[in-house]
């Protein structure tokens, strides 16, 4: 068996942000192969995602959700590896999240990726709500601060509460999952479709719909 150095248990913790006595075990477990040792620590739950901020998440799949075959979801949803990519876990996470976009309709993944221009909208809009409710203008910017967190919830998919379980947010139910994965993960993109979207007809609530089917399940 390979003798584990305390240079190699040090660079183990760096890539895992495991523990020392983690990454040692983990290092004989898998006689001194870093990759098998990094893989140990995946399956055991240790490898902790958050501490994986720098790494590039390039792998990962295309994730779709149909619902009904009335709404119709695509998105892409990051890993570091090919190994995590075909792991069940991940693929039920990405899973999660297409039915999310299909329930909860977000705009966009993340606050950063609004626009600049909606959000001055929105907040004139906020504003002049405010001061027809008699708002003093003292406290209006204040006020507009909650107001503008309610609007990223509505619109940006990590920033929503999670149509399966509201008491957490989708970006807090993503870290949760990464971090027993054991890599980073990040969703990119998504596009969603809906029938008849943007064409002038009575429309029922398809999102309702599929938000009270997945609260149900």
């Amino acid at each position: 068996m390979a003798e584990i150095t305390a240079q190699m248990v040090k660079d183990l913790r760096e890539r895992t942000n495991a523990g020392m006595m983690d990454c040692k075990k983990a290092l004989a477990e898998s006689g001194g192969d870093f990759a098998k040792a990094e893989e140990w620590l995946r399956k055991k739950g240790i490898s902790k995602a958050e501490g994986k901020a720098g790494r590039v998440a390039a792998e990962g799949i295309v994730g779709t959700y149909v619902h009904g075959g009335r709404i119709g979801v695509l998105v892409e949803v990051n890993c570091e590896t090919d190994f995590v990519a075909r792991n069940p876990d991940f693929q039920e996470l990405v899973k999660d999240v297409a039915m999310q976009i299909a329930a909860a309709n977000p705009k966009f993944v993340r606050r950063e990726e609004v626009p600049t221009d909606a959000m001055d909208k929105e907040k004139e809009i906020q504003r002049e709500l405010l001061k027809q409710q008699g708002k003093p203008e003292a406290m209006l910017e204040k006020i507009l601060v909650g107001k503008m967190e309610k609007y990223y919830e509505g619109v940006c998919l990590v920033d929503q509460l999670w149509v399966k379980d509201d008491k957490k947010k989708v970006g807090e139910m993503i870290n949760e999952r990464a971090a027993k994965i054991g890599e980073k993960v990040s969703v990119r993109r998504f596009a969603r479709f809906e029938v008849g979207e943007g064409i002038e007809k009575k429309k029922d609530d398809l999102a309702a719909e599929v938000a009270k089917t997945l609260g149900q399940a």
